[in-house]
């Protein structure tokens, strides 16, 4: 138990830590690890804004964005505490097999059902101020849950995976649209991200077994994946 709490306070310690902060700052290798990572969370949450949007739209103009606020804080809290503990929980064998396991579930599920595009109209009840923030608190969490389990499969470096988390979230707010109406071009996307949960789950597992694939390798591959979409998007567009 003291081994285990004293792992906690070694991680927590590291946001604390200003060599540890700018040595990820510093590092062009950790830059391209968190832009992958606020690109994948683009991918998986560009809905999710638009989501939290409906859900305060009954408060006045001011309030909206006052919840929407609170949200992000809470947002970023949670990721706090989840990449804290998760950095380290992550070095037990049997959670990391879990979370990969998660990961490739996911990935074979999107295939499974291919998604079916429900269009269900998100409805909401007038509720106060308070009530509607801890709403959007709980969605924000239930949002992230997958996003950050993802991340812990990139990198298990405190500060790029917490840099990565801020900016996602950020960018989830903030630009939202942008990736709507890119899914929205490039259909295909949304499958490239699922290919990219289950490439970064079977990384996961397979270290689990220590067979580690070089950073070179992995973000190559899922760059590679990436750009291929495009290509493949171009390719049955002129076929059709």
């Amino acid at each position: 138990m003291s081994e285990f709490i004293s792992g906690i306070i070694v991680n927590y310690s590291q946001f604390f830590n200003m060599n540890a902060f700018l040595s990820v700052v510093y590092n062009p290798v950790n830059w391209a690890v968190i832009g992958s990572l606020i690109v994948l969370e683009g991918l998986l949450s560009a809905d999710n804004a638009l989501v939290l949007a409906i859900m305060v739209r009954h408060l006045p103009k001011k309030q909206q964005k006052k919840a929407l606020f609170y949200g992000i804080l809470g947002a970023y809290l949670f990721r706090f505490v989840a990449i804290g503990l998760g950095t380290y929980l992550i070095k037990i064998w049997w959670i990391k097999a879990a979370g990969a396991l998660y990961l490739l579930w996911m990935a074979l599920q999107f295939f499974l059902k291919k998604k079916e595009e429900e269009e269900e109209e998100i409805t909401t009840v007038p509720a106060g101020f308070w009530r509607t923030v801890l709403t959007v608190e709980m969605m924000d969490i239930a949002f992230s849950i997958d996003s950050v389990l993802a991340a812990f499969g990139v990198s298990d470096q405190v500060w790029v995976l917490y840099l990565g988390g801020i900016f996602g979230v950020m960018m989830m707010r903030g630009v939202a649209q942008v990736f709507l109406t890119l899914i929205e071009h490039y259909p295909e996307l949304e499958t490239t991200a699922y290919v990219l949960i289950g490439i970064i789950g079977a990384k996961m597992m397979a270290s689990v077994f220590d067979i580690h694939v070089t950073d070179v390798v992995f973000f190559s591959t899922l760059v590679l994946i990436f750009l291929s979409t495009f290509v493949i998007h171009h390719l049955r567009k002129r076929e059709a």
